[in-house]
C-alpha cells in the first residue's frame, strides 16, 4: 500500500511553507507499510524555539488556506517550542529544534520507508557561486 495522493499533496504544501520560513533538512516518508494509522511522516528542523513555532504556524496556515481547510486533529509541544507535532490524521508533521532532531533521530525509525519527493527548489549552494572565487585564485 502507498500513501494517498491527497496526503502527499498536503505534505508538499507543508514543506513549501516550512522552506519559506527557513526550515531546514525537510524530509517526508511514506510510512504506510510499518504504520497503519497514518500515510506520511514529515520532519523539518528549526534553529531555535521561536522558529519552531513560526514554522509550525506557517504550515498550519498554508494547509488551511491552500490545502482545503485542513486543520490538525491535535497539536503537541506548542508550550515548549522545541518539538511541535501536528497530527492531521493521514499525515503527521514534526517541527523540531536541531538539538531534538539530532538526539531523537526520527529518520532512523523510517529508514526503510520510501522518501517522498517534496518538490522543493534546489538549495542556493548549487548555483555555482563559488566558481568565480576559485578562478580568481588561479590567476593570482
Amino acid at each position: 500500500m502507498t500513501a494517498l495522493q491527497s496526503s502527499i499533496d498536503a505534505v508538499r504544501i507543508a514543506a513549501a511553507a516550512a522552506d519559506r520560513m527557513k526550515g531546514t533538512d525537510i524530509v517526508a516518508f511514506d510510512v504506510t507499510g510499518p504504520i497503519a494509522i497514518t500515510d506520511v511522516m514529515m520532519i523539518v528542523t528549526a534553529s531555535n524555539e521561536r522558529q519552531v513555532l513560526a514554522v509550525a504556524e506557517e504550515i498550519e496556515k498554508d494547509l488551511y488556506t491552500k490545502g482545503g481547510h485542513l486543520q490538525p486533529r491535535s497539536r503537541e509541544g506548542l508550550q515548549e517550542g522545541r518539538w511541535v507535532l501536528l497530527d492531521f490524521g493521514d499525515f503527521v508533521i514534526h517541527v523540531m529544534h536541531e538539538e531534538e532532531r539530532r538526539f531523537y533521530r526520527l529518520e532512523s525509525l523510517w529508514k526503510d520507508c520510501p522518501a517522498i519527493d517534496l518538490q522543493l527548489p534546489e538549495a542556493p549552494e548549487s548555483s555555482g557561486a563559488s566558481e568565480p572565487a576559485s578562478a580568481d585564485a588561479d590567476e593570482q
